[in-house]
Formats: structure tokens, sequence, C-alpha cells
């Protein structure tokens, strides 16, 4: 009996103990409530709107005009391009609130090249011009338009619970993601020097293989490194009934595509993945004449700087040993050039992304936080990471697929579009209604009193 009501009086003591942390859960989950049909009519708006890198302009104006709305002190049209010296149309929004730690959360705002095929009512029908000024079909093919929705709703609710932090929030909008210029572009523009530097940096991205209502975390690397490869092979030209007096670079060039492949298959460790993709191939204008070039692009994806190098080492040694060996000359060695543009590696800080798999699982429940596993696609939110004071930061995942469709491609094998497919589109409610949770849950528990 006295053991009883031992254990009775230790269970009120942890229930009581846990009422505050419930009643916030609660708080917080009836605020998203409240806040859902107005982030539903944003995300259907940004979907049917999207607007490509670098020409962001409306979309910049609408996420600066709420967040201006809510309180926040807004610079917008921030950020300058090395490269054009074009003003970016960046978004950086401050919210004071005491002495404490500063965090930032990141959005992306630019849309993709792709044409929508969804069949969705609020369907993208845009169509915008290129910087060569060819026009193409644009649509949030990424799930940007998702995370800026998650981004509001997020800032909306740190202005509602600003009695439960302190600290600085750093909300930032960035352009040009799609195309790795728009971190830089920022950062070139003193970000770290301008505004309060951050303590921790965060962000989500859209996932198709995690289900909506569930979120995933991993530490360390997250996306790889992106280096995009461009090879000129040279021979001579000629008639294409006498091969025999040229040197084919298209015969050459097919030689290096196949052989590139070997340096992932037998050269590295599998344990280390590395993507070597040959993207485009061009060369010749007629049936019955051999060019003097072969034109290819690769893209080629790593995890470590050091595997980088080792990579690109690689390709240049595989691509000149080819040409050497069908005979073109030294002086017409192909040409192999590396774009500055890459972007690296994004890898989440450790000791950060236990505190944020704590928070997850505090406000989603451990059955809705998985375990993520790092891919090999990339973007340039490390930039935040590795420029000035080099804040630690942590990318984690979120559900955007019905949980049903998942379930019957791994039973039956049905295909699930991915990101950057013209078919993909998420489930819109349960995905707005967790990232909101999970963001801000991330953000209270770093800057709680």
């Amino acid at each position: 009996m006295r053991q009883s009501r031992v254990l009775g009086i230790s269970g009120l003591a942890i229930l009581l103990s846990a009422t505050p942390a419930l009643r916030a859960q609660n708080d917080l989950d009836q605020r998203i409530d409240k806040e859902v049909p107005s982030l539903l009519s944003t995300y259907k708006h940004l979907h049917e709107n999207p607007e490509l890198s670098m020409q962001e302009k409306e979309t910049s104006a609408l996420l600066a005009g709420e967040l201006r709305k809510l309180g926040y002190e807004v610079t917008d049209h921030f950020g300058v391009y090395a490269s054009t010296k074009q003003q970016a149309y960046g978004i950086v929004a401050v919210l004071k609130n005491g002495a404490g730690p500063t965090v930032m959360v990141r959005t992306e705002l630019d849309a993709l090249p792709v044409e929508e095929k969804t069949g969705v009512p609020y369907a993208s029908h845009v169509k915008a011009k290129r910087t060569d000024g060819t026009e193409v079909s644009v649509m949030h093919a990424c799930g940007h338009d998702l995370h800026m929705t998650v981004f509001l709703g997020t800032a909306k609710m740190l202005v509602d619970l600003r009695n439960q932090w302190k600290g600085t929030v750093i909300l930032i909008g960035q352009p040009a993601e799609e195309v790795v210029g728009g971190a830089k572009a920022m950062l070139q523009d003193g970000l770290y020097e301008k505004f309060p530097k951050p303590d921790y940096v965060l962000a989500l991205h859209d996932s198709s293989v995690v289900p909506a209502g569930k979120v995933a975390w991993l530490p360390g690397p997250a996306l790889a490194g992106a280096d995009s490869v461009d090879i000129t092979v040279r021979g001579f030209g000629g008639h294409g009934a006498m091969p025999h007096l040229t040197k084919d670079p298209i015969v050459v060039a097919s030689e290096i595509v196949v052989a590139l492949q070997t340096i992932a298959s037998r050269e590295q460790n599998p344990f280390d993945p590395i993507v070597v993709t040959v993207g485009s191939f061009h060369a010749g204008t007629k049936h019955n004449i051999i060019p003097d070039e072969a034109h290819l692009q690769l893209t080629v994806r790593t995890l470590s700087p050091q595997t980088r190098e080792k990579v690109l080492a690689a390709i240049a040694r595989v691509t000149n040993g080819i040409a050497a060996a069908a005979g073109i000359p030294v002086e017409r060695a192909p040409i192999i050039q590396v774009s500055a543009d890459n972007a690296p590696v994004t890898s989440n800080d450790p000791k950060l992304a236990l505190r944020v798999f704590a928070a997850l699982t505090g406000e989603l429940g451990k059955d809705n936080v998985l375990p993520g596993d790092p891919i090999m696609a990339s973007e340039d939110f490390s930039e935040f990471g590795l420029a000035g004071h080099k804040p630690p930061y942590v990318m984690f995942w979120l559900g955007a697929t019905d949980p049903q469709k998942l379930e019957d491609s791994k039973e039956k094998g049905t295909r699930i579009p991915g990101l950057h497919s013209g078919e993909f589109v998420p489930v819109p409610e349960p995905a707005i209604r967790t990232g909101v949770r999970a963001m801000t849950a991330t953000v209270l528990d770093l800057m709680k009193k």
C-alpha cells in the first residue's frame, strides 16, 4: 500500500512538472490551427505565381510585406551578385526580444524552369524569359513555395509567443538558390557585418521520401557538394566517309562518357558515395561531317573536400588519357573547366543536430521524427555556416508526400514523383502544419528563457 502511494505521488509530480510544456505545445497547436487557412491561401498563391532565380521581385515583395505587418525590421533588395553586379531580391527581417542568443532561419525564394504537370487547381501556368532570352515554363518543383509558407507561419508564431523566448530572430529570404548564387550575394553584401551575427542557423527542406506529417533529421553530411565541369574534346574534322583522315572527337568523347562511370564503380570506396553524370553531349552539324570538337557538360557530387579533389583529378586523368590513346596530339588535348560557382557540402553540426532532434521529438513525438539519410542533391545553404564567424547550422527534412502513396510505392513499386519533376506536388496542409510546428519549436528551444 505504501509503495503504491509513493508511486502515485511520483507520477503526479511528473505530470505536474510536464504541464507547462504540454500547455505550451497545446497553445502552439491552437495558434497554428487558426493560421492554417491563411497559410494555405498563401501557399497556393506562391505555387501559382513562381519566379525564376534572380527574378524574384514579386515573391520578395510579398514576403517582405508580410514580415513588416508582423512587426519585423525588414531590409529588402539585399545582396549583390558578384559576376553581374545585379542587385538581389534578398530579405533580412530582424525581431529583437531582449538579451539572448541570435537564431537565423532561412528560406529560398526562387522556382525552376520546369513545366508543371500536376493538374492541381492552383498549378502554375507562368512562362518567363531566362537571361539568354529563351522562354521557359516556371514551377515551384523543389518546394520553395512550401518552405516560404512555413517560414511565414513560423514568423507569426514567434511574434505571438515572444513571452516564451529571449534574444534576436533573423529571418532570411534567400534568392537564387537554384543557381547557387543567392547565399554568396547576401554574405558578400555584408550580411554578417550589417546585422546581428547568428549563434545558430536553421533551415528545412521538403522531401518526397518522408511522409507528410513527419520530419527527418541527421548529423553530419546532409547534402552533397556540387561541381559543374565542362569538357571540350578536340580532334580533327573531315568527311564522314573518310574517317581515317580525321581524329573523330565524337568517338573520343563517347569513350570518355563511358570511362567516367568507372570512377564511381572502380575507384571510389562504395561507403563514400559520389556521382559523376554527363548531362549534355553536343557535337556536329550534319550527317556526313566529322566535327573538330565535341562538348560534354558534367555534374559532380561529393560528400567531402578530399573526395572532391580526388574525383576532379580522376576526371582530368581519364579524359586526357583517352584522348592521348586516340592519337590526339598534346596541343589538341581536351580543355577541362571546373566552374567557380560550386556548392559546398551541407554538413549539419553534430551538437546542434542533437539539440534540434530533441526539440523536434518534444514537439512532434518520437514516432514523427525519423532518421534521415544524406542525399546527393546540392544547394548553397552551407555558405551561411562557412562565412564570417562560421556559426553552426542544421537543415532537416520536412515530409511532403502522401503517406499512403509512399506505402504503395514500397509495396507495389509505384512511382513517386521527386523534386525537380513537373509532377511533384506536396500535400500542403499536413506539411505546412508540421513545418511550422517543427521550426517554431526548434527556435523556441534554442532561445528559451
